[in-house]
């Protein structure tokens, strides 16, 4: 099994029950495929760097997982299916991003206990 990366944009025009619908929709897809879902991060509404069908901002969402190479093929046919993504990329993480997430998921831990 591989460790990868997926982030992808949600259309604007949803609401706050949409978004989180259409992330758990891609989550479950993933666990029923036999993945194992590592992170996730909701980044929110953010402006898109150009326009994109004429939307400038979008939910961005960030998944890490461990899952076999066929898996992202069908996740990426889910992706293009869906009408609220507007945009997404999935990468296979080498070693040296695997410890930068992991750095990054500890230091972000321990930022939430401070507060």
């Amino acid at each position: 099994m591989n460790y990868y990366e997926t982030v992808f944009i949600l259309t604007p025009v949803l609401s706050d029950a949409q978004m989180k619908e259409a992330v758990e929709k891609f989550k479950t897809f993933l666990q029923q495929e036999g993945a194992e879902i590592i992170n996730e991060e909701n980044w929110g509404l953010r402006k898109l760097a150009y326009p994109i069908d004429k939307k400038s901002t979008g939910f961005y969402n960030l998944l890490e997982f461990k899952a076999e190479p066929s898996v992202i093929a069908k996740l990426e046919v889910n992706f293009r299916r869906d009408e609220r993504v507007i945009r997404f990329l999935t990468f296979r993480m080498d070693k040296y991003a695997i410890e930068y997430a992991a750095k990054r998921r500890s230091m972000k831990s321990k930022e939430g206990k401070e507060n």
